[in-house]
């Protein structure tokens, strides 16, 4: 469990979701670990799906997987990119999660023949869990977000849970609600009934917040923070102007301009006396602003049908590394995206002539395949720079079978299981797994090794021989087809340790710019100050198309 004195903030969302609690609490996590303090990010999650991993990316956002394999909300991706340092299974839950340990133990006997009820036993598995995140990594802060907003009925026992942990030790747990103030059109006046209303339905579960971030779409004025302060009883100056910025990782500086790491660090009688020291991360988010040369890379996808604001979710870590990597290069990348099912209808891929680069990220199901597959040709033959993650590889090893091997009918098992070339197939580990209908948490997921060909595009993107990559997938490439592959030009040049996994396949230089594939998602890796070297590597060759 957590040392004593372990402090605790929870934020918690009013009025409705989706203005940021993520980033807020991202923001918080890393003003505090600038302050010299070993902060760690808790995501809480009221659904009751046991993982993220089993949610449609259009109605949820992308899955981040942790490095130990678990597979998350998108909001773990921020946490580990402002903090800059990976997150363990403990620093996230779910109802699902919860409820799943709660009956486990029921019939192992663990509960002595008592009967099970929400209060106390879900209650203090949340608890458990809470402190278990706190103990396991030697922090000092947990910052705790609850998704959802205090209104939904769903966040009722972690609520609970977090107002007796406070009771338990009042002088260590805080409270911060992010809050948005709408600003009605026909108005032109900034409301706070709606926040005065949360707080209440907060305070209804016997918890008062101590700190209000108020998020607008403009800076709050002093005349309604007085009049927050006095309907919601806290303080003003624990009332924090949120509004609208460019960027995400602008935030962190604007809630400092208010003090914020000072107010939360004497509100946990903490010291002050480290200042927080944000030069690199101010250097970083100033040369995403620089007017630098602009590289147009199209991504061609498949999350379209629901449209934009989904969109960016669906494939949010993969538009995060570009812009780290941007930033590096000093070059603007310039995101459009294609919808593979237009390339299909056109019946070409010539709507790509345009782009700079070409990205095809990971994705499942036959949606929009043929016009993955021609894009990965389009670029090969007109040598634009290539990038394919995951199924984006697939397609490119499905390509090249069809094209240099003439096996016109090569495909993927998991869309046609009758192909007569399955260069790529399911893991044998995954077939009996499939036929049982296990699919929730069973991929091949988290870290695994891969090794590098000495002289290969991707070598030298790393710079390093053996290299460590998160996964998320159950086919791979058929290495009955990899003499073949080999045989006709293409290059693996990364691999399994034991080299029967294919992690990278790439044409060499002096056939191709840049066209490289990879199983793993080196998304999930890239961070602000330390961007993935293969993102980098092919925006670098975009750039200089």
């Amino acid at each position: 469990m957590a040392t004593e004195g372990h402090k605790y903030i929870f934020v918690l969302g009013g009025v409705m979701s989706g203005v940021g609690k993520g980033i807020a609490s991202s923001s918080m996590g890393l003003i505090l670990k600038q302050r010299g303090f070993e902060v760690n990010l808790v995501k809480i999650d009221p659904y009751l799906n046991v993982d993220a991993g089993t949610m449609n990316p259009t109605e949820h956002g992308e899955v981040f997987v942790l490095r130990s394999g678990l597979e998350t909300d998108q909001d773990m991706g921020n946490y580990e990119r402002f903090l800059g340092r990976d997150l363990g299974s403990q620093d996230y839950m779910t109802s699902g999660m919860v409820y799943q340990s709660v009956i486990a133990r029921e019939r192992a006997l663990q509960y002595g023949g008592k009967c099970i009820e929400a209060i106390p036993h879900v209650r203090d598995e949340i608890l458990e869990r809470i402190k278990a995140a706190a103990s396991h990594n030697g922090s000092q802060i947990s910052v705790i977000e609850i998704g959802g907003t205090v209104g939904d009925f769903q966040n009722a026992l972690f609520i609970e849970a977090a107002r007796v942990l406070r009771l338990q030790h009042p002088d260590d747990v805080r409270f911060v609600m992010v809050s948005y103030l709408p600003v009605p059109g026909t108005l032109g006046e900034m409301k706070t009934k709606p926040t005065q209303t949360a707080v209440r339905d907060l305070n209804s579960y016997g918890v008062q917040p101590d700190f209000i971030i108020a998020r607008s779409k403009n800076s709050m004025d002093e005349k309604r923070k007085e009049k927050l302060a006095i309907w919601c009883n806290v303080r003003p100056d624990h009332i924090i102007s949120a509004p609208d910025v460019e960027s995400i990782y602008d935030v962190p500086m604007n809630f400092e301009k208010d003090n914020l790491g000072d107010l939360l660090l004497g509100a946990l009688s903490l010291p002050k006396d480290t200042p927080a020291d944000f030069s690199e991360w101010s250097d970083f988010v100033a040369r995403t602003k620089v007017e630098g040369p602009e590289v147009t890379i199209g991504i061609v996808g498949k999350y379209f049908d629901t449209g934009d604001f989904v969109l960016s979710d669906a494939y949010l870590s993969v538009i995060e590394a570009l812009k780290f990597s941007g930033a590096e290069l000093k070059v603007k990348p310039k995101i459009e995206w294609v919808n593979a099912k237009d390339i299909e209808k056109a019946g070409n891929a010539d709507m790509l002539a345009k782009y700079d680069g070409i990205l095809v990220p990971g994705g499942f199901g036959e949606t929009g395949i043929e016009g993955k597959i021609m894009a990965a040709k389009y670029a090969r033959e007109n040598k634009i720079p290539y990038f394919g993650i995951c199924y984006g590889m697939h397609m490119l090893v499905i390509e090249y079978a069809r094209t240099a091997l003439g096996l016109t009918e090569a495909h993927t098992v998991e869309i046609n299981k009758e192909t007569p070339y399955p260069v790529v197939d399911v893991m044998p580990e995954q077939k009996t797994l499939i036929a049982e209908g296990k699919f929730g948490g069973t991929m091949r997921l988290g870290v695994y090794d891969a090794k590098l060909t000495e002289g290969s595009i991707a070598r030298e993107a790393y710079g390093e021989g053996v290299v460590e990559e998160r996964h998320r997938h159950r086919y791979e490439i058929n290495p009955e087809y990899v003499p073949q592959l080999t045989e006709a030009g293409l290059v693996f040049s990364g691999t399994s340790p034991d080299g029967v996994l294919m992690e990278i396949a790439e044409l060499p230089k002096d056939k191709h710019p840049f066209y490289l594939g990879c199983q793993f998602h080196p998304e999930l890796q890239a961070r602000p100050l330390s961007p993935h070297p293969l993102f980098t590597a092919f925006l670098k060759a975009a750039g200089e198309r």
